[in-house]
């Protein structure tokens, strides 16, 4: 049976938190269903803006358009 499609698209924003660095250094979080996306410089706990640049069968790529503060 199929895959559902991912629940992100090219192009689209979202604002995130950083969850995790992955084995390259790069931020990772997490979206609707746990979907992975990988967002390059950027720190466990940092609030950004991505937007979504590249999107696979089970991870996302993201890049940062805005850093939010670190205030709740």
């Amino acid at each position: 049976h199929r895959q559902p499609k991912p629940p992100v698209e090219e192009g689209e924003q979202r604002t995130v938190e950083i969850e995790d660095i992955g084995d390259q250094g790069d931020g990772i979080t997490r979206v609707e269903r746990g979907f992975v996306v990988i967002v390059p410089d950027t720190d466990v706990g940092e609030r950004v803006t991505i937007e979504i640049t590249d999107v696979g069968q089970n991870v996302a790529f993201g890049e940062v358009v805005e850093r939010l503060s670190d205030y709740k």
